[in-house]
């Protein structure tokens, strides 16, 4: 009697344990990446952001806004360096455009272009939508369990589902386990060669959850090669309707 007794008082006190094994083993890993997109995304958010493009001879800036409601729709408008400043990007679902307003030009960008530079870059075009695509394009499968930025991650691989339109042939996510940060991705082509990693890091509080402002994508293959985004302003789960996501909206919005 007393042995039973004492098993369902430990098995009550682990599963009230945050980020125990007895939780972890609950989550299945599209559950696990399910989490972590909805952290980054909530319902709705606006966000303030600069990209740091670094090459071993040159560095440039650029400045951003963007718009978000779930993940499937995105705006992002550039607000500096005045030549390109009033360009905007659109993401509706898995379709993007790009409003140039110095050319007076829309442009879609189709599938044969989602691996290209995004702004000179080491982002793609497809790392805009990839949040989405996550969930849905790939099949998912935890591995192990690793330490990164000293937190405790489910480490776990994304392979795309036959047919799926995706750039990646394998991606590789490390995600804490008791706040679902992405803390590092590592991006691999259909031959299986590590292409890109990104690293993220300096956790802060913005509006009503603690996310890494800083991500770092780094080329494998070109040394002295990143791209750092730092994220200064983040608000969750504000007042915005699917109509601001519209190609109209995209030349006005300032």
């Amino acid at each position: 009697m007393k042995i039973t007794t004492t098993i369902i008082i430990l098995a009550l006190v682990f599963a009230a344990i945050p980020g125990s094994q007895v939780y972890s083993q609950e989550l299945t890993a599209t559950e696990i990446i399910q989490k972590a997109t909805d952290k980054v995304n909530g319902k709705s958010s606006i966000g303030v952001m600069k990209m740091t493009v670094v090459r071993p001879s040159w560095s440039r800036e650029v400045s951003m806004k963007s718009w978000s409601m779930g993940d499937e729709y995105y705006l992002i408008l550039i607000t500096d360096p005045v030549k390109d400043k009033g360009q905007t990007f659109l993401k509706r679902e898995t379709d993007m455009w790009n409003w140039m307003p110095s050319i007076s030009k829309m442009i879609k960008i189709p599938p044969s272009m989602m691996s290209q530079s995004w702004m000179g870059s080491d982002f793609t075009n497809d790392d805009l939508v990839k949040m989405n695509s996550y969930v849905n394009q790939y099949t998912h499968q935890i591995l192990g369990e690793e330490v990164v930025e000293g937190l405790n991650c489910y480490k776990l691989e994304l392979i795309p589902k036959p047919d799926a339109p995706v750039v990646w042939g394998k991606v590789l996510a490390w995600i804490s386990k008791e706040e679902f940060y992405q803390l590092k991705l590592e991006f691999y082509d259909e031959d299986d060669v590590l292409i890109n990693r990104q690293e993220s890091s300096d956790i802060r509080q913005f509006s009503d959850r603690k996310l890494p402002a800083k991500m770092v994508m780094t080329p494998i293959d070109d040394p002295g090669n990143q791209t750092i985004i730092e994220i200064t302003e983040n608000d969750f789960n504000v007042d915005i309707k699917e109509s601001f996501f519209s190609q109209q909206n995209m030349k006005k919005i300032r």
